[in-house]
């Protein structure tokens, strides 16, 4: 059984929301959009929150200011963020008065964290297929040069498709769509070649028991099924989050948190959270829960963002925000260690 030890950074009310997004670049976490009351967007501005421990956190959380007040994202929720090469990409979400799918013909917003400016990334061909806007999808990256993009709400329904771009070609590829049903509120990450897809929301239930594996290579979708009864693996849950790293020198993927039974109210109440961490080992194909040591650790939330801080040898998983059991949207910032 995995160990781990909860560590609380900082609480902000500047912070304070639900349905953002975090990217970690370096040492630091940034975060950008969300709401503190449901369907009005917050403000463009970018939060920067320090993870290196040698400073006072605390003192850190500083609103970045955008060289160009007239380039940056109109304000959003239910955006989907990644990394690559020092740089975050953001795509689509929901935003306006009508707090409909975020049209922007297929392009990224790019938040350079060296900079800290933002500029638009179009495709290269304004005519070749490009995937819808949408909101409550799902992006992760190859590391290197590729982003993938899946499913999500568009204006109706909900969606399993899977997109690549390439952002030295900026061109969109249309990838076989994941099994189904369609769902938002998904989790993605990529590990090896592979992307991983599991959990999510189909507009009646939430979705569990399975681990839906795509060949980047072979162009092909594989299982593993597993009991979704939180003793043999992962109870079903929504947006919740799935991150790669290595735990205890394996290769493994870890999925926390999420709601589990979603509220009648629909996107103006909350359902029932949950506070658990899980972590399948790539290599042996078995989910275990992971023990918790210590007494302080997160509420249980969904609709919270998470990625993954490489210091060296060491990887820990950061937590932000999201909305707890209570309907309170939270300003706190995790970090989680295994031992």
């Amino acid at each position: 059984m995995s160990r781990a030890i909860w560590k609380k950074l900082v609480s902000d009310p500047s912070i304070q929301r639900s349905s953002q997004t975090l990217s970690v670049v370096g040492n630091n976490a940034y975060i950008y959009g969300g709401e503190l009351r449901p369907r009005e967007p917050v403000d463009s501005s970018v939060y920067r929150v320090s993870l290196n421990n040698d400073n006072p956190v605390s003192n850190s959380i500083t609103p970045l200011t955008i060289v160009n007040p007239e380039s940056h994202p109109q304000p959003r929720v239910g955006t989907a963020s990644t990394t690559l090469t020092g740089k975050i990409y953001l795509f689509s979400g929901r935003g306006g008065p009508s707090m409909s799918p975020l049209e922007e013909s297929g392009s990224f917003w790019v938040f350079d964290t060296s900079l800290t400016t933002w500029t638009q990334l179009p495709p290269s061909t304004s005519s070749a297929p490009y995937p819808a806007g949408r909101s409550y999808h799902a992006l992760t990256s190859n590391g290197t040069d590729t982003i993938y993009l899946h499913a999500g709400c568009p204006a109706s329904g909900r969606l399993r498709d899977l997109w690549a771009f390439n952002i030295n070609t900026r061109t969109w590829t249309e990838l076989t769509p994941a099994p189904g049903p369609e769902r938002g509120g998904t989790s993605i990450t990529f590990s090896s070649g592979k992307i991983y897809r599991m959990n999510g929301f189909d507009g009646q239930r939430e979705q569990g028991g399975s681990l839906d594996i795509f060949d980047v290579e072979k162009g092909e979708w594989g299982v593993i099924s597993y009991p979704a009864d939180g003793d043999s693996g992962p109870e079903a849950r929504s947006v919740a989050a799935l991150l790669s790293l290595r735990v205890n020198g394996r290769e493994s993927l870890v999925t926390l948190f999420g709601e589990r039974d979603p509220s009648s109210l629909g996107h103006q109440g909350a359902g029932k959270m949950l506070g658990d961490v899980w972590v399948f080992d790539i290599e042996d194909g078995r989910w275990r829960e992971v023990k918790i040591g210590g007494e302080d650790r997160p509420e249980p939330r969904g609709w919270f963002d998470a990625d993954v801080l490489v210091d060296g040898e060491r990887s820990a998983i950061v937590v932000h925000g999201g909305l707890a059991e209570s309907n309170e949207r939270l300003g706190d910032v995790w970090l989680l260690d295994f031992e």
